[in-house]
């Protein structure tokens, strides 16, 4: 989802996967999930990469729309007048949603964006809420520039099919774990508690190859974990959203984790600095 400086908009709308193409439902579960994945898709699609933005509205928002992308109002209202003037500054819009999660009525994209054939190149992670009937009722997101860290990975390549759905729960709890004490308490003692060395891939923007790559990337950039504020896991994913800091600066951090055999082989980050008060549309990040 974008920002309110036209340098930094950016939007979501296909979902892509490696092996099948097009996907607009991954796996099967509850209808209420599922719609929820539907809409938030559709809303993009729809919305934005087909320039409909009211008819997208009207199909899958519910009767309130919370927004935290900062440059965007609340409402229907805030999203028309955001997209209105957008979409006519950037007519070429190529989006491939990359991994898309669903957990209740919570649901997860994270998206590689190219506007304009390659003006502005994105990565971007969204959460979204829905309502009962599965309509889309609050979003967040985190923005970063698409790019290649030392160790040759991109910030959105890698594995992308979800399994082990009847190890979900196991999943975020042992992410949950990790972040609390590898991120928060920064206690790296631990890290192969949770982490598998052997299989680990960052692709962290400034991490080298493996787990010491990983771990100097957070110390290069002296990034604090303070709190998970949001999380969302399927199968062998788990995605969260946590209000940081680097070098001082407060910071809207989002990570996903691939996990095998109840420990973390993968890794991608995106972040985002949180602006100041009065630049908000809305009533914050978080």
């Amino acid at each position: 989802m974008p920002l309110k400086n036209a340098s930094r908009q950016v939007i979501t709308v296909a979902l892509m996967s490696r092996r099948s193409g097009l996907i607009v439902i991954q796996t099967q579960q509850r209808r209420t999930s599922m719609t929820a994945k539907a809409n938030a898709i559709d809303l993009y699609m729809r919305g934005i990469r087909d320039g409909k933005p009211q008819e997208a509205l009207d199909r899958n928002i519910g009767a309130q729309y919370k927004q935290h992308s900062t440059g965007v109002a609340d409402g229907k209202e805030g999203f028309m007048a955001f997209f209105g003037p957008f979409l006519e500054r950037n007519p070429k819009r190529d989006m491939q949603v990359v991994r898309a999660l669903q957990d209740g009525r919570k649901v997860f994209v994270h998206v590689y964006q190219n506007l304009n054939d390659g003006a502005a190149q994105w990565v971007t992670t969204d959460f979204f809420d829905s309502d009962e009937n599965g309509k889309i009722i609050e979003h967040w997101d985190v923005i970063g520039e698409h790019c290649i860290n030392p160790a040759g990975h991109s910030n959105i390549d890698g594995e992308t099919d979800i399994t082990d759905l009847d190890k979900t729960a196991a999943n975020k709890a042992a992410v949950a774990e990790f972040v609390q004490n590898c991120l928060i308490n920064q206690n790296n003692a631990q890290l192969l508690d949770y982490i598998d060395a052997d299989q680990f891939v960052s692709h962290h923007p400034l991490a080298a190859t493996g787990l010491k790559g990983y771990q100097d990337a957070l110390t290069q950039s002296q990034l604090k974990y303070d709190t998970i504020e949001l999380m969302v896991g399927e199968g062998n994913f788990v995605a969260i959203l946590s209000r940081a800091s680097a070098n001082g600066t407060p910071q809207c951090q989002c990570d996903v984790f691939r996990l095998a055999d109840g420990k973390i082989v993968e890794h991608w980050a995106n972040a985002e600095p949180v602006p100041p008060e009065s630049e908000w549309a809305n009533s914050g990040k978080f």
